[in-house]
């Protein structure tokens, strides 16, 4: 089936709200074997959207939009189906009634506004929205399929969920797809396509790799007659992509890294601090993301200036000999946080997050310093990139750094040594 997103909002093209609807949605098609060949996005304005909605009509059977059906004039999405299909809307009595059912729970009359609200064509069915004031539509007219949503991503979500898609997959071939994205830290997405290059080209299952914020992903999808094929076909590719990538794969799907650092701590019973200059204190935010980090999670210091790394127990005199930004001050960071905080292990980060250079090193210079159970060892590299993003590698880097040690070794890592990233 070949599928098209219309995404409606004044406010998506103003860039004052993020259009996180038309990915989620995209994500959620790929299992069901349907192609999404375009994504487009329209203002409130039903002349505009009767044009993306008659194109559309003419190259997709599968049609899914997103916003426009509040109870305001600016919301245009049923009048505009309407009038491209050639229909009529009529207030539904028993849509009608659960409005009003819906604020009389909420203490307050129903604005004769919402009325447009309860209306249907013909050629649609309502899609229940127990959490809000807008039904959805499930058209079909003339071999096409229209599915409508509330803009609200909570909304439709669960619109999606409850009602929309256990229509659709009545309507899809026997097919099924299922992906599996293998998660990997410290490797580049060229490398990581060289690794698997000879992966890539297959056509079932097929395997790809994207640049993400937490690494390179590589998104590996089978398409079988059952899941169960389907699965098995995705175990044999798998057995290949981790003999290709080895260690840098960190975690697989919705796992996350500072998830996987934070098992491997727990299970090694093992406690974490961390001291960060350039960072500004990300590394211990990631950190904490992850459920339940509070069991080993001793505390962050944030010693962004000299004086406070001295006073939280950095040698001033290692500063002064091998300045601020360096391996040796990262590892000194390092053990300083595991001993304020009585942690087994510490990790600490300095650098320079950019723009301008600092003592004569480039912006996206990094030193990491890891201390675990008082063996040293740091990281050393320089990324090319803008400050914020800067910032997130070195955080991200720390903790895949902390990870393969855990990995190689459960008591304590190697002598110290200092490695690029």
């Amino acid at each position: 089936m070949q599928a098209e997103i219309i995404s409606v909002g004044t406010e998506l093209l103003l860039g004052e709200i993020v259009d996180t609807n038309a990915a989620w949605l995209a994500q959620q098609l790929v299992p069901l074997g349907v192609n999404l060949y375009w994504i487009s996005t329209v203002g409130d304005n039903q002349a505009r959207l009767v044009e993306v909605l008659r194109r559309a009509l003419g190259r997709s059977a599968l049609i899914i939009v997103t916003g426009g059906l509040g109870p305001t004039e600016d919301d245009v999405t049923r009048e505009a189906i309407a009038e491209a299909l050639g229909e009529e809307m009529v207030v539904q009595p028993a849509l009608a009634e659960q409005l009003r059912c819906f604020f009389q729970r909420r203490g307050y009359p129903m604005p004769e506004h919402n009325l447009k609200q309860a209306t249907l064509i013909p050629s649609a069915q309502a899609l229940d929205n127990p959490i809000g004031t807008a039904p959805g539509w499930w058209v079909e007219h003339q071999g096409h399929v229209i599915i409508t949503m509330p803009g609200v991503p909570s909304e439709m979500k669960r619109m999606w969920r409850e009602q929309a898609l256990p229509r659709l997959q009545t309507r899809l071939g026997d097919a099924i797809i299922v992906t599996r994205t293998f998660k990997t830290i410290g490797i580049g997405e060229s490398r990581a396509e060289e690794l698997v290059s000879h992966l890539i080209h297959s056509h079932n299952p097929t395997l790809a790799t994207y640049a993400k914020s937490d690494g390179v992903h590589l998104r590996a999808a089978a398409k079988a007659p059952t899941e169960a094929a389907a699965r098995a076909m995705l175990a044999n590719l798998e057995t290949q992509v981790r003999a290709a990538i080895g260690s840098y794969i960190y975690g697989v799907d919705d796992e996350t890294l500072e998830g996987v650092v934070g098992r491997l701590l727990r299970e090694r019973n093992l406690t974490l601090a961390t001291m960060e200059s350039c960072t500004g204190g990300l590394l211990a935010n990631i950190i904490t993301d992850a459920p339940g980090s509070s069991a080993y999670f001793r505390g962050g210091l944030v010693a962004y200036t000299p004086e406070l790394k001295a006073r939280w127990g950095v040698d001033p005199a290692l500063i002064a000999e091998h300045g601020v930004v360096s391996p040796q001050v990262a590892a000194a960071m390092a053990t300083a946080a595991r001993r304020e905080t009585g942690a087994d292990v510490g990790l600490g980060i300095t650098g320079v997050a950019g723009p301008d250079p600092l003592e004569g090193h480039p912006p996206g210079t990094l030193h990491l310093g890891l201390d675990l159970r008082g063996q040293v060892e740091t990281i050393s590299g320089v990324y090319g990139a803008e400050r914020r993003q800067i910032k997130r590698l070195a955080a991200l880097n720390a903790l895949g750094f902390l990870r393969r040690r855990l990995l190689e070794r459960d008591d304590v890592p190697p002598a110290a040594v200092n490695k690029g990233f």
